[in-house]
């Protein structure tokens, strides 16, 4: 069933809440879900809301994030789609900020899993509380991850006047989408009827997946990096396995935290890449028998990081259907993906 024919089917209106409302109670927010459209997910139900799909059991914790989240100056925010590349620019991100903090031998990657130190804002902060201590956050600046649309996010991130940073990765949608399957498939539980790839494939491409649909997450913050560009840095998976050292270098600038020729000298960008890699990080301890906040275990977030995995799962008439899609969706945008590339890690 198409988007368009589960909204017109429901033909329902619904306005972001103010920020001067009270806050949300139980009953108040059980109408809103009741009023909005549903659609069966890869794992639970899809809530679709200000013209994307949200996950049904963090979307409390997305309705209380855009309403009360006030965004700091010194904020850093990652976005993605999920399976994009959000682990692996978490522990760059963190290394990188906090590099003058400890040494690499003492980063807390070597102990907590990147998810643990960078926390998202609605299925692990504001999922527990409409009002989160944030004093609790394992860094300063904070560094704070989020799946949501552009459109979405609250005013206190998208306003002119807000200098927080905006860290967005974009991965091609095949390995995105094998990705994610793989990904939901590990954590099915017994009681949950399972879906075959053909049936995720035909979902993805109609956009009804979780913060789907890909084209429009993609594009709203395409557009945003090229209206403000100081403001969001737009990153593909793809250039940073290809070359991780210029786009370290480049993300640390853009973050505020540029290398010194010193630390260039010393290898301290290549060692930094080194440490957040997939196979180091992978190979940890803590990513083989932790968990993250949500109690999911850590190694589910690393299967094996490839750019093109997707030739070996895909069939010939998905390719050309996904082909013709992002002909549609992305024409006339100036973006284009990278299906594979040389010099893999991982």
């Amino acid at each position: 069933m198409e988007t368009s024919e589960i909204i017109s089917k429901n033909n329902v209106s619904i306005s972001s809440p103010s920020q001067e409302e009270e806050p949300w109670d139980d009953e108040k927010f059980q109408e809103l879900v009741e009023s909005l459209p549903k659609a069966k997910g890869y794992y639970g139900p899809l809530y679709f809301y200000q013209g994307f799909w949200c996950p049904s059991f963090s979307f409390k914790g997305f309705i209380s994030f855009q309403k009360y989240f006030q965004a700091l100056d010194t904020d850093i925010i990652l976005v993605s789609m999920p399976k994009s590349g959000t682990t692996w620019l978490k522990a760059l991100i963190f290394s990188i900020a906090n590099r003058h903090k400890f040494s690499l031998q003492d980063n807390p990657l070597l102990n907590l899993g990147p998810h643990s130190l960078v926390p998202f804002l609605e299925s692990d902060l504001y999922l527990k509380t409409p009002n989160p201590n944030f004093e609790n956050c394992p860094n300063h600046p904070r560094i704070l991850s989020t799946h949501t649309p552009y459109a979405s996010l609250p005013p206190s991130i998208k306003d002119d006047h807000s200098k927080c940073k905006i860290v967005y990765v974009c991965r091609n949608p095949m390995d995105v989408f094998i990705s994610y399957w793989h990904y939901l498939g590990k954590l099915r539980t017994e009681n949950m009827e399972p879906m075959s790839m053909d049936e995720g494939f035909e979902m993805f491409c109609q956009g009804i997946h979780g913060f789907g649909p890909f084209s429009d997450h993609v594009l709203g913050y395409w557009k945003a990096n090229e209206e403000n560009p100081n403001k969001i840095l737009f990153l593909k998976y793809e250039d940073l396995k290809e070359d991780i050292t210029f786009h370290v270098k480049e993300l640390a600038k853009f973050l505020g935290f540029p290398f010194s020729k010193e630390e260039e000298d010393r290898g301290v960008v290549e060692e930094i890449a080194r440490l957040c890699s997939f196979d180091s990080l992978k190979d940890l301890e803590v990513n083989k028998s932790g968990k993250s906040p949500l109690g999911y275990p850590n190694s589910v977030f690393f299967r094996n990081g490839e750019v093109g995995n997707w030739r070996n799962f895909l069939k010939p008439s998905m390719v050309e259907h996904w082909e013709k899609l992002l002909q549609e969706k992305f024409d006339k945008s100036g973006l284009t993906f990278n299906f594979s590339c040389k010099n893999l890690e991982g």
